[in-house]
């Protein structure tokens, strides 16, 4: 478990600048495939996920019963953000062209500009957070 609140930044830098890596793949592979018939594109779903697992560390209830058999469904469990992995969603319900394609590639172009301003975002993030530890030490 994350003792501190600089190891857990870090690792939330980290964890979504894996997930930007993954996205930029699944974006290179949907522009790849724009002109095959019947291809649906993918998207990577990661952060929305990541935003209710670190929710529920704040969500505990004000009564929490006490589960008295292993067999009980609990009403509330609070879930490691750390399982949060990202994860490939293909989209089957958008068409734009007519032979069952749904790449557009001018959206593409644009999701992938907005991922590489993302990675450069989190990478600089991670350089001020030990920016800030190197100051500390010194």
């Amino acid at each position: 478990m994350i003792s501190n609140n600089f190891e857990k930044t870090i690792d939330l830098l980290h964890r979504a600048m894996d997930a930007n890596l993954i996205r930029r793949d699944v974006i290179a592979d949907n522009l790849a495939n724009s002109g095959v018939q019947d291809f649906k594109r993918s998207t990577v779903n990661f952060e929305s996920e990541l935003k209710r697992a670190l929710e529920t560390e704040k969500q505990r209830p004000a009564l929490e019963p006490t589960l008295t058999n292993p067999k009980h469904i609990p009403n509330w469990r609070e879930r490691n953000y750390q399982d949060v992995q990202p994860r490939r969603v293909l989209d089957y319900t958008s068409i734009s062209k007519n032979n069952g394609n749904n790449v557009d590639m001018e959206q593409e172009m644009m999701l992938a500009l907005e991922n590489q301003m993302m990675y450069t975002l989190l990478a600089q993030a991670t350089t001020f957070e030990f920016s800030q530890i190197n100051m500390v030490l010194r």
